[in-house]
This record gives structure tokens, sequence and C-alpha cells, in this order.
């Protein structure tokens, strides 16, 4: 099969792709991730010491790495899960989001398309982005479909609807084989904790308020992130250059809903919730239309919410030490500790 680029995966989806792949495919993985406050090697230590898993600890915006490591490992595939996500985040700092999604989406373009001059095009570059790109949906509307119009409304979204535009100008224009993927809203484990559910459970356990925007009736299409893996490498491996692709779980649910739901799996009282002030912006309703990948690709959703919600409430039950050192941030220090062992083992893939 070959190896594969996977930047991003010490995140929450691109952790799962990891895990998923190295027990279902063959090949190396290489793992290109800056390890920002959401990158958790964690989530991934584990695999460590696997001969068939290499990890970089670098930015996607270094040009020269990605074209360096493209070529040494004859990637088939690149895989961009690499990205600033956090809406909340992009509202107080949308600077990095411009960085990391807009400017680094565009060095693994350049990169890719240098390398894969020196060469057959049997590759895909694969970016994974967002159901946020397409906007807002009245009550009544249809869900999105990839004819869509783009028209996204919060800093997060309005750059990965930037790098969107980039990837298809590049399969276009320059014939790069890419494709996009647009997810609805993930859920499942090793997810950070900032994000509505991993937050609500980890807040729950804890007897502490459970903060909710607005009135809570905020609408999203849930998709476990294990389908949302298998969907990405179907793309990878079926789909043709220059297409695009809604992922979705055809699960659409208020966010108060999803909180009730985990209060009574935990056995906790609803009286936890607190209504507060919502953000500026907020979408009120996302909906995704998967018949295109059905239809073509033959994926669809595996995990029926009420087992899936059930599942990663129960994993963080059972996993309190992971997400216990993300909220006092103790992964962080420990960062530089893993990377510099690492090194010292030299089982890390070398950098410059």
């Amino acid at each position: 099969m070959g190896s594969i680029l996977v930047t991003g995966g010490a995140g929450f989806i691109g952790s799962n792709f990891v895990r998923q792949w190295l027990a279902e495919e063959e090949g190396l993985l290489v793992n290109l991730d800056k390890l920002t406050y959401a990158g958790n090697p964690d989530s991934l230590a584990d695999l460590a010491e696997s001969p068939r898993y290499r990890f970089v600890e670098a930015d996607i915006c270094d040009g020269p790495l990605v074209y360096e490591l493209l070529a040494r490992h004859r990637c088939r595939a690149v895989i961009n899960f690499a990205a600033e996500s956090h809406v909340d985040r992009s509202i107080d700092g949308p600077a990095a989001f411009v960085e990391t999604n807009v400017n680094g989406t565009f060095t693994l373009l350049e990169a890719t398309r240098a390398e894969l001059g020196q060469r057959p095009r049997e590759f895909r570059f694969v970016h994974v982005s967002t159901d946020e790109v397409y906007g807002d949906l009245g009550p009544n509307d249809p869900g999105f479909t990839e004819e869509t119009p783009l028209r996204a409304n919060s800093p997060y979204s309005a750059s990965k609807a930037g790098s969107d535009l980039l990837v298809r100008a590049y399969a276009h224009t320059f014939q790069l084989p890419a494709i996009i993927t647009r997810c609805s809203n993930n859920y499942g484990p090793y997810q950070f904790p900032e994000k509505l559910i991993p937050l609500m459970i980890t807040r729950a356990l804890a007897e502490e308020p459970l903060p909710l925007y607005g009135d809570g009736m905020n609408v999203r299409d849930w998709l476990h992130v294990l389908d949302h893996a298998e969907a990405i490498w179907t793309v990878v491996t079926r789909a043709a250059p220059d297409s695009a692709y809604n992922v979705g779980g055809e699960c659409e649910v208020s966010n108060l809903e999803i909180v009730k739901r985990i209060l009574t799996i935990l056995g906790k009282p609803q009286s936890l919730i607190r209504f507060v002030t919502d953000r500026p912006g907020h979408d009120r309703r996302y909906a995704m239309n998967i018949a295109k990948i059905k239809r073509e690709l033959g994926w669809k959703p595996r995990h029926h919410l009420d087992h899936g919600l059930r599942e990663t409430v129960e994993w963080y039950v059972a996993n309190r030490t992971w997400w216990e050192r993300v909220l006092s941030e103790a992964y962080r220090a420990a960062n530089a500790l893993y990377l510099e062992r690492e090194r010292g083992s030299g089982t890390r893939e070398a950098v410059r």
C-alpha cells in the first residue's frame, strides 16, 4: 500500500484516524503535528514503538520539511487534518486560524505539487474540512450538498472555506489529485475537552455547572469519529481527484438534547445545566446531505447516536487520567519531555 503522510495526527480526529489506519492497513504512517494546545501525544502513546509509525513534531507551514518527508517516504497520500478548529478561539484570536488553516494548507499544496512533479501521480491529497463553511440553515431548509455555496460566518469557518478554495484551485489549475471532505460535528474518544460533548461529560463528572449557549436549541448533525475515519480512507482509496464529499452522521440533534442525554447516562440531575449568553454569530442549524458519498463510494455511518454517545461517555469515565491531564495542562508540560525522549531514543523521525 505504501506510506502516507498525516498532518495534525495528534489531534482528536487525526489520532482516531491514525489508530484505525494502523490497525487495518499496511505500510508506514508519518504523523506531522506541531503539538499546539490541542495536539496530545498521550492519545497515541501506545503506538510510539510501532515500526510502522513515525512522529514528526513540526509546523505544516514548513514547506521544505513537508517536501522532504514526501520524497523520503514516497508517500502515496497526504491527509490534512491539521487545523485550528474551535470557533470561540477564532473569535478571540483569528490570526492563528488564518496562519494554520490558510497559509498551512497553501504550504502543503505547494510542497506536494513540487514533489509530485518528480514521479507518477498515483497519489491523493485529501483535505479534511467542515460543514461550517456552508453557513447557517433555517429549521426547514434541506441539508447542505456539495454544491451548496460557501457562506462562512465565523473566522474559523472562513479560514476553512479559504483553504477549501485553495485545494479546489490547485486541483483545477495544476491537476493536483486533491479531494475535499466536509464533515459534520464529530464525537468520540480523545476529543479535547473544550468541545461540547467532552466538556459536558467532564464537568458533569465533577458535579460542576454545565454552561450551554443561548437556549441550547442550536442543531448539529452528529458523526462518530470512527465513522469519519473510515470515510476518509474510503475517499483516499476510491474517490476520483478534483471532487468533494460531505460526511455526516444523519443525526440532527440540538445541543440541549445532547446535554440531557449525557446527564441521563451519567445519572446526574438536569439542574446542572446553566444557560449562558450566546456567542457572537452562533449558527443555528447545520444538516448534511450525504447522498453523494453513499451513492458513489458506498460509505455510510455505522454508529447510532444512542449507542455511540453512551460508549463515548463510558470512555471518558474509564480514561479520567487522560482528560484530567488535559484540563490541568500537564500533558503540555510532558510534550517537551516526550519529544526529548524520542530524539534520544532515535525512534522519532529525524528533522532537519
